[in-house]
């Protein structure tokens, strides 16, 4: 074993699906080493822990500190997965793994810190907003949301040039739809779930929701298909309420996605993440994400120059686990040039 690879700090990104694992060098500009990336279905593991001996064992490392980024509410030493039955203990974990020192955030706070180490080369702007923000400014709030296995929602700060980061569960407020063709969606999951949630809609199995919706709502029989399925049926024109689904769920994310900038300020811009987004950028595209995204009656002319940018980088939650290793190490995170930053 190398001594850079016993020097490192073991980061994880955990979501309800898939767990990725990789090793971050405190000391570098861009933490995170892509090349020690490894990912892992949940369901093979009896526990986190479990998964990560797997992978230690596989690149023959022994680091002393670890920060994990999980989809769940960390809630002192333990963590409840939102999408998957594991319990994490943080001490436990920690000796399990015969680690020095572990950092449990959530998910949406390892993407969140991400921000501002993300290339311009890692982003896609989507609409005609332009990030506008001074190189040298030393506040900003920048929105983060994202559907994949749930609806994770969080944000960067930046103040006083201190990075800090709001944890939430914002993909659990209540759904409000725009259009009486959402209300009648609303109607019809309301009534297999009582309440509806945002993340009834936008997320993996929400997508399917939609879907499900669609075809109750046009007396036609609903296949059994995956988010997936959805989404290839939608991009081959092949399935009518798969189309129409999908135009709805990106014209939903757009409308939550504002909702997000008038909640929490982020004026500086929304980043979009998660599994989902990079397969549908052609719909996000259109002009409905953005006119719902704008669609906020007399801040409309404020919300048209808040930027909208998604997420291409594959291992945007390692690279915030590393970004927090490096904070906690006591260091900072190096700037990127403007030519460089998507922030900048």
């Amino acid at each position: 074993m190398s001594d850079e690879k016993n020097s490192s700090t073991l980061v994880a990104d955990l979501g309800g699906t898939n767990v990725r694992f990789g090793l971050a060098q405190t000391t570098q500009a861009r933490p995170l080493i892509d090349s020690s990336i490894r990912h892992y279905a949940v369901a093979d593991f009896a526990s986190l822990a479990d998964a990560a001996l797997q992978y230690l064992a596989e690149i023959g490392s022994k680091p002393q500190r670890g920060v994990f980024a999980v989809a769940g509410k960390v809630t002192n030493d333990e963590v409840r997965i939102t999408n998957h039955p594991w319990v994490i203990s943080t001490a436990q974990t920690r000796r399990d793994l015969d680690l020095l020192s572990l950092h449990i955030v959530n998910d949406f706070a390892g993407l969140s810190m991400a921000v501002p180490l993300l290339a311009a080369t890692d982003v896609e702007k989507i609409g005609n907003a332009d990030v506008t923000i001074a190189a040298n400014s030393r506040c900003r709030t920048i929105g983060v949301i994202g559907p994949g296995t749930g609806l994770g929602v969080g944000a960067f700060l930046l103040r006083d040039g201190k990075p800090e980061i709001l944890e939430t569960e914002g993909g659990h407020t209540g759904f409000a739809p725009g259009t009486p063709e959402e209300i009648e969606i609303l109607q019809y999951l309301a009534k297999r779930y009582g309440r509806v949630s945002n993340e009834r809609l936008i997320c993996g199995s929400g997508m399917v929701n939609v879907y499900q919706a669609l075809c109750a709502l046009a007396d036609v029989p609903a296949q059994d298909f995956s988010p997936a399925q959805v989404t290839e049926h939608a991009q081959a024109g092949s399935d009518a309420q798969c189309v129409r689904t999908v135009d709805i769920f990106c014209a939903l994310l757009g409308s939550i996605a504002g909702d997000l900038v008038l909640t929490i300020g982020a004026w500086d811009g929304i980043y979009l993440a998660g599994g989902i987004v990079p397969p549908l950028l052609p719909w996000l595209r259109k002009a409905e994400f953005r006119r719902r995204f704008e669609d906020k009656g007399r801040f409309a002319t404020a919300m048209q120059r808040v930027p909208t940018l998604a997420i291409t980088y594959p291992y945007a939650g390692l690279l915030g686990a590393a970004a927090t290793a490096v904070v906690d190490g006591g260091g900072r995170l190096v700037a990127l040039t403007p030519s460089e930053s998507a922030v900048a």
